[in-house]
């Protein structure tokens, strides 16, 4: 029998992913991969960072801040051997709501606060926690702020006037700026529209081209030599500065943190979801695992210094880290390297900055949104069953009308109460089943002679999943999936045992899949019900990716043919379940 695995020390959990990568024979390709990846980041990060900020209420120069000092210690003390760290799209609801209550002094006070409650989150190992949020509320709350941020661009994008200032809930919004429609501006429309246009074709035919900065660039360009009557950066707000501020504590008072905490406490909330998703999407595109607690550590500490240069809230990146690994990273170095290339744009292009017009921020903003609502995800889960469209459509309306908190928290309980009932029903269907299964003599046991081959087998590995699999199970199942050593050809997993499944747990599922397709490993998936393999096919996990079998056995010996080069015909899907 198998020795215990020990337990993991403090040092084991919270050593950086830096020092990690530094130990395993760090070379001069290794150092030259990532700064060509740092570099293709800072690129990107360049115009979002600034156009994030100035959508959040604050100046252009605090984004880049942010993504500076922010980007630097999240790579430094992370996790994750690819997180890109900056301001986030995601935050721009919350961080525009804090300014215009408390100010910029408050907003950096409730972003320092915020990174102490991640610490608290990251040392005392809650971070495994976040990641029984289920599927639904994620996908719900990503498409409602998608929703905001195009919303609170459409006035930058027709270049209107306001009577006043641009009120913030969408409703009154949207009814400003339905009556200030008479002063849009053609050009500003025309050049939003371009800088739209311009990304997304360099997308289509030229994806290695850095198009954010490509397309703002042009805009200015054209804004400058054209003369435009437009708004840009230096008519606004005056340009940016060149160098980075000196550290320096914001104003701070009991009454005041009293005031912040529930900013605060939302703040390190998103900023913890947002994170971890982050690392989630850069191991499936790797194969690598992060510690989710050393990286909300990382992340306190980061949202603490960046409060300290004048920044603000500071999260994991989904798009640039995505950017990142594509961009061949080998490690945190990249990160690093990331924030130190913006440092460098700051002080040597800081004056040309004034020249960027704010309808060529309103569009990159526009295309970040259309791209953050994951609308195959949103599609997919109003499909999948009545439950998960309730979560999801109920996550995504308390978002957009009222409140990410509450949208977040009322998803939570009702994909609580959607498990339970549907725990109740499976308990129903399956009355025949006690719940623990009472000894039974040898010769009932209809499972056959043992096969020790099977056990001992390296090319085939089968993986047993029984009772409900769904979103609290799902993090614990993807890391046990995670932690096959032996590169497997085949992988068998049997989720005969498994009366219900929920969208969480199917999308983990299909990740699994994903990773074993880029190390060329087959997928049989044996013994699902009709309604689980229902809810696996409408999340993807489907042939030719996934081979069904009735049994485990099945599965093994197909895989066993497979691999021996054997032909075997896929089992055609029901037509009730396709």
């Amino acid at each position: 029998m198998a020795a215990p695995t020990a337990e993991p020390s403090f040092a084991d959990l919270f050593t950086p992913k830096l020092v990690t990568v530094l130990s395993e024979h760090y070379r001069l390709t290794d150092l030259r991969a990532d700064a060509i990846a740092g570099l293709t980041v800072a690129i990107v990060a360049l115009p979002l960072s600034m156009a994030i900020a100035i959508a959040s209420g604050v100046t252009p120069d605090r984004g880049l801040y942010t993504s500076i000092v922010g980007g630097f210690v999240v790579s430094l003390l992370g996790g994750s051997r690819f997180q890109i760290g900056g301001p986030a799209g995601a935050f721009i609801v919350l961080v525009a709501a804090t300014v215009a209550a408390h100010g910029v002094e408050g907003l950096i006070l409730a972003t320092m606060m915020s990174g102490v409650i991640l610490l608290a989150i990251g040392f005392l190992r809650l971070g495994t926690f976040i990641k029984f949020i289920p599927y639904p509320v994620t996908v719900g709350f990503t498409a409602g702020i998608a929703v905001i941020i195009f919303a609170s661009q459409i006035k930058d994008l027709f270049g209107l006037t306001l009577p006043g200032p641009e009120p913030g809930p969408l409703v009154p919004k949207l009814r400003a700026i339905a009556d200030a429609l008479p002063t849009a501006n053609a050009a500003a429309v025309a050049l939003a529209a371009g800088v739209i246009v311009v990304i997304l074709a360099l997308r289509r035919w030229r994806p290695k081209v850095p198009s954010l900065l490509v397309a703002v660039a042009l805009a200015s360009v054209a804004a400058w030599g054209l003369g435009l009557p437009i708004e840009t950066i230096g008519t606004k707000f005056g340009g940016i500065p060149s160098t980075l501020p000196a550290p320096r504590l914001p104003e701070i008072s009991l009454d005041r943190i009293l005031i912040l905490l529930p900013t605060a406490l939302s703040f390190a909330l998103l900023g913890s979801i947002e994170s971890l998703l982050s690392a989630v999407v850069a191991d499936g595109m790797t194969g690598r695992r992060h510690r989710s607690n050393c990286e909300l550590v990382a992340q306190g500490f980061a949202n603490i210094a960046s409060g300290l240069f004048g920044g603000f809230c500071v999260t994991g990146t989904i798009a640039r880290t995505a950017t990142n690994v594509r961009s061949g990273a080998r490690g945190p170095v990249a990160g690093m390297l990331h924030a130190l290339f913006l440092l460098a744009f700051m002080l040597v292009a800081a004056p040309l900055a004034s020249y960027i017009p704010l309808a060529a921020l309103a569009g990159v903003l526009a295309v970040v949104a259309w791209n953050m609502a994951e609308k195959h995800a949103f599609a997919t889960l109003i499909r999948a069953s009545r439950g998960d469209a309730v979560v999801l459509l109920a996550t995504f309306l308390l978002t957009v009308f009222r409140d990410l908190t509450e949208g977040i928290l009322v998803g939570f309980g009702l994909g609580v109460l959607l498990f339970l009932n549907r725990m109740a029903g499976a308990v129903q269907i399956a009355t025949d089943r006690p719940l623990i299964a009472p000894d039974r003599a040898d010769d009932t046991d209809s499972r056959g002679a043992y096969d020790a081959a099977a056990a001992t087998d390296t090319d085939v590995v089968v993986y047993r999943i029984s009772g409900a699999f769904f979103f609290g199970a799902a993090a614990t199942v993807g890391a046990a999936l995670d932690r096959f050593d032996d590169n497997p050809r085949a992988v068998v997993i049997d989720i005969s045992a498994v009366p219900v499944i929920d969208s969480t747990a199917a999308a983990t599922i299909d990740g699994f899949v994903h990773k074993s397709e880029r190390r060329g490993a087959l997928v049989y998936i044996s013994g699902a019900s009709p309604a689980v393999r229902r809810v696996l096919l409408l999340h993807h996990a489907r042939p030719p990716k996934v081979h069904f079998r009735p049994s485990a056995e099945d599965a093994v010996a197909s895989a066993r043919r497979a691999i021996a080069g054997i032909a075997d015909r896929e089992e055609a899907p029901p037509a009730s379940a396709a």
